[in-house]
């Protein structure tokens, strides 16, 4: 490569966004951010103190903490892999149950939580050779990102997807449940006020309904060497 770009990747929930990004990562030398994971620790975090209890989310309540929250990557070597911390604990695996995943996309509409996430991303990205996932990392986080996708698939696949990677993680869910976050979580996404899901005007559409892993990161390696 002649030199470091800036990849952003956005798109709907699960469809293989942070795959798709940590493959590129490796495959490049280049750092990757996984801004899901950001939103889902403050999720988890209102989930345990309190301020999401039933079907009741006291935003005020957790704005009111955000200064309180740290989060950074820490690389686990054993897994090749960097890992979310929130408040100096690891809680990479407890930010993905379906529990997290039903609150999350109410969570990222409140203002005042993209705002202090988009900092820590501009920040963490700065030095360019840098792959991130999200939902408005085109639009928003890096609008001149030298590469932009947009990630997509039937919510049907995307379903089917989640399910399978919840069920091999000895979560008791069903397809149908699933599906329901699923549409939910593309209806708040795509509706909320502050930075909603939107492909940018440059980006590059990828449907990877019937595209297996390989054939996907192939496609974008593609791309990215035309770019850099």
């Amino acid at each position: 490569m002649d030199k470091k770009i800036t990849i952003a990747i956005d798109g709907f929930s699960s469809t293989g966004k942070s795959t798709l990004a940590r493959q590129l990562a490796k495959h490049l030398g280049y750092v990757y951010v996984d801004t899901g994971a950001m939103y889902r620790a403050v999720t988890y975090y209102a989930l345990q103190n309190g301020y999401i209890i039933d079907d009741h989310f006291d935003r005020d309540g957790l704005v009111r903490k955000l200064p309180e929250i740290s989060l950074q990557f820490l690389f686990n070597p054993d897994i090749g892999n960097a890992e979310i911390y929130l408040n100096e604990v690891n809680v990479e695996n407890e930010i993905r149950t379906l529990e997290v995943s039903g609150w999350v996309s109410r969570v990222a509409e409140v203002s005042e939580v993209r705002a202090k996430l988009v900092e820590q991303q501009k920040h963490m990205g700065e030095n360019k050779g840098v792959v991130m996932d999200g939902r408005d990392i085109g639009t928003v986080v890096f609008p001149n990102a030298e590469l932009k996708l947009f990630m997509t698939a039937s919510p049907e696949t995307r379903a089917q997807r989640r399910f399978e990677e919840l069920q091999g993680k000895g979560q008791d869910v069903t397809y149908d449940a699933v599906l329901k976050n699923v549409q939910e979580r593309d209806y708040i996404d795509t509706h909320r006020k502050d930075s909603p899901l939107i492909m940018a005007d440059d980006a590059i559409e990828i449907d990877n309904s019937n595209l297996s892993i390989t054939q996907q990161f192939e496609k974008v390696v593609d791309l990215v060497q035309k770019v850099s």
